[in-house]
């Protein structure tokens, strides 16, 4: 079966690396759906760039699962803990920081295959990658690799011999210039994406945390500026 009559299942969280990976999706022929999740995270902002960025790309099917682990919490986003600001890059790589969300990107891919094969699907993407990803243990290659094998057996369609999925982390060796680089070759408009985990009421970037500060480093290293930076604080 080539890739031009496969149906694949994208998760969309609305921030820049998922908007570079369903353009690379859609880029290489696959049918694509996007799903994303309202989970109690305090920047459900995302949500809003996640409709805007299906309804510029086709439009694409977009599924939102609403669940709420802030009866969990554990983490900055999902609870009354403060989200890191301004610290150095050196800092970011040491240790699985405060902003995981214990099992996150597990429950994402349990929904995601689900959803998979309902649709048909034989493949789903993500956005992690092994070099700007913040310490998550989530995001690393042998993760998604033992999330696909368990996958696999984990469904009719798998044990039936119907579907083999296949999960693309087209982001994993790339660094965030790399990946904006690749999406603006593929029109992705950022403008439309939220990468802050602690965004202003109106979504504006906080430019400190993290994954602002990750994006920033992105942009400069990449040679362009950033387009959401300059919607929100303009141009100088």
């Amino acid at each position: 079966m080539s890739a031009m009559s496969r149906r694949a299942v994208v998760l969309l969280s609305g921030g820049l690396d998922s908007a570079t990976v369903l353009a690379i999706a859609r880029h290489e022929g696959y049918e694509t759906s996007a799903i994303s999740f309202r989970y109690g995270q305090r920047h459900a902002y995302e949500l809003e760039c996640a409709k805007k960025i299906a309804g510029r790309n086709g439009p694409v099917p977009h599924v939102v699962i609403d669940f709420d682990l802030r009866k969990f919490g554990g983490s900055a986003l999902t609870a009354d803990i403060a989200v890191p600001k301004e610290r150095e890059l050196a800092s970011m790589e040491e240790g699985i920081p405060i902003t995981y969300v214990p099992a996150r990107n597990t429950i994402f891919l349990s929904f995601a295959l689900a959803y998979a094969e309902v649709q048909g699907a034989t493949d789903i993407f993500i956005g992690v990658n092994a070099l700007d990803y913040s310490g998550y243990p989530d995001c690393r290659p042998d993760y998604i690799s033992a999330y696909e094998a368990m996958a696999n057996l984990a469904t009719r369609a798998g044990v039936e011999g119907t579907q083999k999925l296949k999960i693309h982390a087209p982001l994993m060796a790339m660094n965030k210039a790399q990946i904006i680089q690749r999406g603006l070759e593929l029109g992705v408009d950022y403008a439309l994406t939220s990468s802050c985990y602690d965004p202003g009421l109106s979504g504006e970037p906080c430019g400190g945390c993290d994954s602002c500060q990750l994006r920033q480093r992105g942009f400069a290293e990449a040679g362009v500026a950033d387009p959401l930076r300059s919607r929100f604080f303009g141009n100088g």
